[in-house]
Parts: structure tokens; sequence; C-alpha cells
């Protein structure tokens, strides 16, 4: 099993930043893909970024430019700095972990709220 554990997530104005971080702990192999989703009132899931093992990166165009992703390996740890928050971003942000053998592990999720 593996835990994933956000924190971060808050209030800030339109245009302003926010950095979260996501802590894992449990049975975490080597090869894996880390990243974060976000879901919104009355929306589905969506892929906010993610991250390679590695270090290969991968953002949808809504927040590319604006986010980035990185990661800690010998911390088991995931960040996400947001910058030039837009009121769209308002959302619950997950923290995700998918293993080798395609099986995925949730965080509890952060609230992020961008007032315009």
């Amino acid at each position: 099993q593996v835990q994933l554990v956000e924190s971060g997530g808050g209030l800030v104005q339109a245009g302003g930043s926010l950095r979260l971080s996501c802590a894992a702990s449990g049975n975490i192999f080597r090869l894996n893909v880390m990243g974060w989703y976000r879901q919104a009132p009355g929306k589905q899931r969506e892929l906010v970024a993610t991250i390679t093992e590695i270090g290969d990166t991968n953002y949808p165009v809504s927040v590319k430019g604006r986010f980035t992703v990185s990661r800690d390996n010998a911390q088991n740890m995931v960040y996400l700095q947001m910058n030039s928050l837009k009121p769209e971003d308002t959302a619950v942000y997950y923290c995700n972990l998918k293993n080798q053998y395609v099986i995925n592990y949730w965080g509890q999720g952060t609230q992020v709220t961008v007032s315009s």
C-alpha cells in the first residue's frame, strides 16, 4: 500500500502563487509516475501535471507555463508550484502515484481557491 498526504492549499487572489506538496510513504517502487490532478465542483477530475522518476514532465495546455511539477526521489515528495493563478484554477487538487503495475494511489485532496 501507498499513502499520499497533500499540503499547501488555500485561498489566494488571482495572479498569486501557491505551492502544493505531497508526501508519499509505504510500498513505493522505484519506477513510478507522480503527479497532480484536480476536480472542480460539477466537473470531472482532470490532469494538472505528471513527472516520471527520471524527471520527464507533462502538462495540459491550461496550466503549461504557469505550473511546475518537481519531485525529490530521496524524500518521496512531489511538488506543484502554481503561479499566475486564475479563478478557473479553483478546485480540489489530488496527489497521484501510478506504479509500474499501473496501480493508482490518491491523496485525500487539498482545496485551492482563487478569488477574482
